[in-house]
């Protein structure tokens, strides 16, 4: 059942409410709780995402999640849908801001993503009330909430006429930050990402590009972290990688725990480079 917050409200997004022509209402499935909007990352790109984009989607996304942003996008195949799938993998929150009514899950086939989302404690969020239809205006109109809900905004693969660079657009109309993530300048991909940085967009080459622009006060983040002060979790899986090297679905059995759980455990611990992985298998560095 989806509720709604009039802009009114105190509870109503702070950075939202700033920006040009808000919207009255925000209608939203999920456990509103302002928390989730003071540190928030818009992560946006191509539909037709690469193989590299979505390794960027996944590498970056993870990371910056972990350290506890919030990631905001739009819900859509490609880069959108592979940012929130990595905010979930990281075992942080996650707002989607729809194109069309509260009501309806677009694009329809994304319902496993859509319930993930809700089931982690994250939001999804639209203007339109009830069944209303996505349309050609609505995206636009979409992309300004997803960039005014932000601290700033991340830019993973962007063609010449890329939609993303709408969300591009609206943030620096709103004065956020704005990173770009440099792609190879053969892809038609690049296009957008190539022109933005040449306007002043900041390079997003790794987390910490974007993390250090954060109130990160009380936030423990993964590139800090090492082999001294892992969870339990994270220690008993080095101690049985440092018998033999194993994959998730042994780990998952040996601990009793869903390969979901591990899967997250051990993409984090992969990128504070105390695991590698060959193959289906995990091994201590």
């Amino acid at each position: 059942m989806s509720k709604v917050i009039d802009i009114e409200s105190q509870e109503y997004p702070r950075l939202l409410k700033k920006i040009k022509h808000p919207p009255k209402q925000l209608y939203y499935k999920g456990n509103w709780d302002s928390g989730i909007f003071k540190n928030c990352l818009a992560v946006v790109g191509s539909r037709r995402m690469t193989t590299y984009g979505k390794r960027a989607a996944e590498q970056l996304v993870i990371e910056i999640a972990a350290a506890g942003i919030t990631i905001v996008s739009g819900f859509m195949y490609g880069i959108d849908a592979v940012s929130h799938r990595a905010a979930l993998t990281a075992g942080g929150r996650t707002i989607a801001v729809m194109p069309c009514g509260i009501n309806i899950i677009h694009p329809a086939y994304q319902e496993k993503l859509y319930s993930d989302i809700l089931e982690n404690n994250g939001l999804i969020v639209s203007e339109f009330e009830g069944d209303f239809p996505p349309d050609v205006w609505t995206y636009p109109k979409r992309n300004r909430i997803v960039a005014g809900l932000s601290n700033a905004t991340l830019i993973i693969e962007a063609g010449a006429k890329s939609g993303s660079l709408i969300t591009a657009n609206y943030a620096k109309e709103y004065e956020r930050k704005l990173f770009a993530v440099p792609g190879p300048i053969t892809s038609s991909n690049s296009a957008g990402i190539i022109q933005l940085l040449k306007d002043g967009a900041l390079i997003a080459s790794k987390a910490r590009d974007v993390l250090e622009h954060y109130d990160l006060e009380n936030i423990n983040l993964v590139a800090d972290r090492n082999s001294s002060n892992l969870g339990e979790l994270e220690k008993k899986i080095l101690s049985q990688l440092n018998q033999e090297p194993l994959e998730i679905d042994m780990l998952a059995r040996m601990f009793e725990m869903s390969s979901s759980k591990i899967s997250a455990t051990l993409s984090l611990m992969q990128l504070q480079g105390i695991i590698s992985k060959k193959g289906n298998k995990y091994y201590n560095c």
